[in-house]
């Protein structure tokens, strides 16, 4: 085969790979803002906000702020909660925590089974009431933290894509540049012909 053809054969298929990865990139950039925006969107709809920085002044256990919650929740005081990593925080740390300090340990499943067992009891009704909306806040925040985590993944890759396609599109410009320098005659991937023994 002739080392021309070749180079343009691997020049061509270095071309396609770079129009894949850019399209790759460019998806993943998409996919990126969709994922961030979105959650933006949805968290922004709810209207949560953290505590204000006054309430975490004297952190008490069994009250609204418990010492558990100065490490993390304290930092997003008073903020709205409109990123992935907030609801994160805000589901973990301060909802998961009145909810374990609920009987039953705020488990829904267990409070609900107390409640058909004895089905005239108000105060259980109303702590399953209180455990499915904290359980449920908290399973939505965590699916919103879900979808920002995928897109940042989306945003790494939108750049490794991007990275790529830069790398392989040097290595198609020095295979053109081989190529033309290359003579047509010069060959590669020709069997040596093999020595006959001379009797």
């Amino acid at each position: 085969m002739s080392r021309k053809v070749l180079d343009v054969i691997a020049t061509t298929g270095g071309v396609v790979i770079v129009v894949v990865l850019v399209v790759a990139g460019g998806l993943l950039t998409w996919g990126h803002s969709f994922a961030t925006s979105n959650v933006r969107n949805q968290l922004a709809q709810q209207q949560i906000s953290f505590p204000p920085q006054a309430a975490f002044a004297h952190p008490k256990a069994g009250t609204e702020i418990t010492p558990s919650m100065i490490p993390s929740v304290s930092q997003y005081a008073g903020q709205p909660l409109l990123t992935g990593q907030q609801a994160k925080v805000y589901a973990n740390d301060f909802i998961a925590v009145h909810l374990s300090e609920m009987p039953y340990g705020g488990v829904y499943s267990k409070i609900s089974a107390a409640a058909q067992k004895n089905k005239t009891s108000v105060p259980l009704k109303t702590l399953e009431q209180t455990s499915f909306q904290g359980t449920t806040l908290r399973g939505l925040l965590l699916e919103a933290y879900g979808f920002s985590v995928i897109g940042t993944v989306m945003l790494f890759g939108a750049i490794a894509a991007f990275i790529l396609a830069l790398i392989m599109s040097v290595l198609v410009g020095l295979g053109v540049w081989h190529a033309r320098r290359t003579e047509a005659e010069e060959q590669v991937l020709v069997p040596k012909a093999k020595a006959v023994p001379v009797s």
